[in-house]
């Protein structure tokens, strides 16, 4: 299913190179291990605008990359898909390194550089905006962090929608629950999504009457995601099937796309989900 909107979807944060790793088997401690490595344009934020293009929507990146061959290289990927790109070019590109294990399962050594020294933020790169997707990776580190509290409260303000998508587990664990829960609640956000991994670290905190009401989306990989919207029992949507998955990486961020177009397209937030899951199953599929 694809849906194509008018409406223009942007987010906040990392443009980065990923380095994979395809793992061929277990690694072998202090020796070598057989794999296949790749590099690719990678980042939380970066994957999500590139996957709301691919399906049929369009997308704005906001973020620094160095000022470098990488950093122009990673700007001209995200541009050839369609996106909006307003990058700063400044300092040193960032490399994250994804191992994946031959379950499909990744692991990210990250070195994300640049992308944390966003600053002076512009009202201009809000203009036209639906939706603004804070992935929680653009609220560790600083400047970054204060620069997107500021879009975010500029978004409210506009009557932008605001998103927030939990990320990464060890993240949420090395801040604590109720520090990263205040964090994500004063963006004031319509929708969180969470990972079975970070909803487990968020625990009670993550549910919508302690999210200012927000629609909190539970992601649980090939099992159905959980929608909890405020005044309703949580609603099941179930997963697509697929027969093999060999690299996971950035579908939770295709789903957020997915999600994120079709609400801002009219849908309800279950069918806005089962949408999600389309747009995710097809990420991997090209893989």
């Amino acid at each position: 299913m694809e849906r194509r909107v008018n409406t223009l979807l942007g987010a906040v944060g990392d443009l980065v190179e990923d380095v994979v790793v395809q793992l061929l088997e277990a690694v072998n401690v202090a020796s070598d291990t057989r794999s296949v490595v790749t590099r690719r344009r990678g980042g939380s934020a970066a994957n999500m605008v590139e996957a709301a293009c691919r399906a049929g929507g369009r997308a704005r990146f906001i973020g620094q990359v160095g000022d470098d061959a990488a950093g122009r290289w990673l700007t001209e990927q995200l541009e050839s898909v369609g996106a909006d790109v307003m990058v700063r070019w400044r300092g040193r590109t960032g490399t994250i390194v994804v191992l994946v294990d031959p379950s499909g399962e990744r692991t990210m050594l990250a070195d994300r550089a640049a992308c944390v020294e966003l600053s002076d933020p512009d009202r201009a790169w809000l203009d036209g905006l639906h939706t603004l997707h804070v992935p929680y990776y653009s609220l560790v580190g600083e400047p970054l962090t204060s620069t997107t509290v500021t879009l975010a409260e500029w978004a409210n303000e506009a009557g932008i929608r605001v998103s927030v998508d939990a990320s990464s587990a060890a993240l949420l664990e090395h801040d604590g629950a109720d520090a990263a829960l205040t964090r994500m609640a004063a963006l004031h956000p319509q929708v969180v999504f969470a990972n079975e991994l970070e909803a487990a670290v968020l625990g009670d905190g993550l549910r919508p009457d302690m999210l200012g009401g927000a629609t909190v989306i539970v992601k649980r990989g090939p099992r159905p995601a959980t929608v909890w919207r405020s005044g309703h029992d949580p609603v099941d949507v179930a997963a697509r099937e697929l027969t093999e998955v060999k690299d996971t990486t950035g579908a939770g961020d295709a789903f957020a796309a997915g999600v994120l177009l079709a609400l801002a397209d009219g849908a309800d937030a279950v069918t806005a989900v089962g949408h999600g899951h389309d747009v995710a199953a097809a990420a991997l599929r090209d893989r």
